[in-house]
C-alpha cells in the first residue's frame, strides 16, 4: 500500500477521510503492468496506486493455514519477523520439509520461552545470502512478544528500515484463532498500537488465514476490495481474480458507534451499533462493488473474508 494512498485528508462535515488498499498486501504482482493500464483507463490515474507499499510482517505463534496467501504476504513484505514461538509454525510447515521459502526471516523477538530448539537451530543455520536471522531476547514481562516486535519495527536503528518516511504498516499473521483470550489480546493490540486518530504510527492488520481485520478510526473510510473495472467482470472472472470473499463485519469492540455504509448488501444509515445491541456481522459485499465505504462516529473493527489461493 503506498503511503500516498493511505494519507488522510480532511472532509468537511465528516471528519477525516481515509483510503484503504488492503488488496495491495496480497496481490500477485506478476500482472503489474496490466493493472496499471486498467487503473489509468478506469480512473485517469498514473498507475501509482498499484505499486506495493512498505509493510512489515509479524508471524505470531499460531498454526499456519492458507499458505498460498501467506506466501504472497511474505513476498510483498519489506521485512519479516517472528514473535518468539511464531518461528515454530514457519519451521513446521516449511523448513522441516525442505521448503526454504521462509528462510529470509530477519529476526525472532521475545522472551524466547516458546521458541523450540528445532526452530531456533533451523533459522540460525539456514538463511539467505542477504538475511541472517537474529535471535533477540527481550525478557520484559510488561510487554507481549507481539508488542516487542512492533517496538523493533518502529525503531529504524534496530530494524534497518528507512528513517526518511513514516513508520511501516504492520501485518500480523496468526492474530486470531486458538484461545479466546489470546484472540481478544490481538484485537486489543490494534487499538493499543494505533492511538493516533490519523494512523501517524502506521496501520496494522490481523491476518487469520480466513479473514483480514483492521481498525477504522472515527471518520469516513473508502476500502478498495476489487481492482478497478473488476466489479463489471463476469462471475467466472471475479471468482478467478477476487482476493476477498463476500463476508464483512463491522464490530464496535471498544465502545458504541453510529455507522453508515455503501456497497454492502445490507447498507445502513445512521445505525447505532454496540455489543449487547445491534452488531453488523455476516454482511455481504455486492458483486459490483469495488470500494466499500464506511463512516463511523467511533473506532470500529472492519473484518473481511479472504479467498484461498
Amino acid at each position: 500500500m503506498s503511503n500516498d494512498d493511505t494519507k488522510a485528508t480532511e472532509t468537511i462535515g465528516e471528519g477525516q477521510t481515509f483510503e484503504w488498499h488492503p488488496i495491495d498486501l496480497i496481490r500477485e504482482y506478476k500482472d503489474q503492468h496490466q493493472l496499471d493500464q486498467n487503473d489509468q483507463l478506469q480512473n485517469g490515474s498514473n498507475g501509482a496506486t498499484h505499486k506495493p507499499g512498505r509493510f512489515a510482517l509479524v508471524v505470531l505463534n499460531q498454526p499456519l493455514t492458507h499458505l498460498g496467501l501467506i506466501k504472497r504476504l511474505w513476498k510483498n513484505a519489506s521485512i519479516r519477523v517472528a514473535a518468539d514461538g511464531g518461528a515454530n509454525p514457519l519451521y513446521y510447515v516449511a523448513g522441516k520439509h525442505g521448503d526454504h521459502y521462509f528462510d529470509d526471516l530477519q529476526a525472532v523477538i521475545g522472551d524466547l520461552d516458546s521458541l523450540t530448539t528445532e526452530a531456533r537451530t533451523y533459522f540460525t543455520t539456514h538463511f539467505t545470502s542477504s538475511t541472517k536471522t537474529a535471535i533477540i531476547h527481550e525478557p520484559s514481562q510488561y510487554s507481549t512478544d507481539f508488542g516487542k516486535c512492533v517496538d523493533y519495527l518502529r525503531d529504524p536503528t534496530r530494524s534497518n528500515l528507512p528513517s526518511d518516511g513514516p513508520p511501516p504498516d504492520i501485518v500480523a499473521i496468526g492474530g486470531l484463532g486458538g484461545r479466546v483470550d489470546q484472540g481478544l489480546s490481538q484485537l486489543h493490540h490494534l487499538y493499543l498500537f494505533q492511538s493516533s486518530p490519523t494512523y501517524a504510527d502506521g496501520r496494522m492488520y490481523l491476518f487469520s488465514g480466513e479473514s483480514l481485520t483492521f481498525l477504522l478510526k472515527a471518520g469516513t473510510h473508502k476500502i478498495r476490495v476489487r481492482e478497478p473495472g473488476q466489479g463489471q467482470a463476469s462471475e467466472a472472472e471475479k471468482k478467478e481474480k477476487d482476493v476477498f470473499a463476500k463476508w464483512v463485519g463491522i464490530l464496535p469492540v471498544k465502545e458504541p458507534s453510529r455507522i453508515w455504509t455503501k456497497g454492502l448488501e445490507w447498507d445502513v444509515e445512521d445505525w447505532e451499533t454496540e455489543f449487547g445491541g445491534q452488531v453488523s456481522t455476516s454482511n455481504h459485499v455486492l458483486p459490483g462493488t469495488e470500494v466499500v465505504e464506511v463512516r463511523t462516529t467511533r473506532d470500529v473493527l472492519f473484518t473481511i473474508a479472504l479467498r484461498d489461493v
